[in-house]
């Protein structure tokens, strides 16, 4: 007679944590998770949606990313880690005829972290060649000097909730008539390690 396996319950032993949004975002409540000890959860990433910080409908196309990097008691901080477009959504965007112009740049901000962000514009009608190098060289303007001058989070900010997007429209439609503007994607690059040596710097300034 075999002996019988005694099944482990993978999740006794384990703690449920509640995760906030960054301070930009209104360190809003982002659900909970479960971890048998806080510090496996530092480094962990959590995905959401920018619905689900703001509670606006209009919002549920854009997936955010947000990367634990504190926990105190049974609260788990995090900070921005990325966003991008759904593909639904920015499939609904092409239409035919149209030409769309994408930048891809890799910035740095005024605190030090390093992203890689794509920008996106749809006009109303094809354009020539020389117009979209002109759009290009606009959006790569104008998000550099974001970067150069705001921290990670008003940077953040500014690329989620469409700020970005507007200065490069307004600038971009004397070029041609557009029909869409946007942050599709970023990405941030530093290792968490580096991520906490630069907090630490930016909190010791701050002091």
């Amino acid at each position: 007679m075999s002996r019988r396996r005694r099944v482990r319950d993978k999740w006794r032993g384990k703690s449920w944590y509640t995760v906030l949004a960054p301070s930009c975002f209104g360190n809003v409540e982002l659900g909970a998770v479960p971890a048998s000890e806080p510090e496996k959860l530092v480094g962990r990433v959590i995905d959401s949606t920018l619905y689900e910080v703001t509670n606006d409908f209009a919002h549920q196309y854009l997936k955010m990313r947000f990367q634990v990097i504190e926990v105190d008691g049974k609260t788990a901080h995090t900070m921005f880690k990325g966003h991008e477009y759904s593909h639904d959504y920015l499939r609904s965007l092409v239409r035919r005829r149209t030409t769309k112009v994408e930048g891809i740049f890799d910035v740095a901000t005024k605190d030090g972290y390093k992203l890689l962000v794509a920008v996106c514009a749809f006009t109303l009608s094809r354009i020539k060649t020389t117009q979209e190098h002109a759009m290009r060289a606009i959006m790569e303007k104008i998000i550099r000097e974001k970067a150069s001058t705001l921290r990670l989070d008003q940077l953040a900010q500014e690329m989620v909730l469409g700020k970005v997007a507007s200065d490069i429209y307004n600038e971009a439609k004397k070029i041609a008539p557009l029909r869409h503007v946007g942050v599709r994607k970023s990405k941030l690059l530093n290792p968490l390690e580096q991520l906490l040596q630069l907090q630490v710097q930016v909190q010791t300034q701050k002091a």
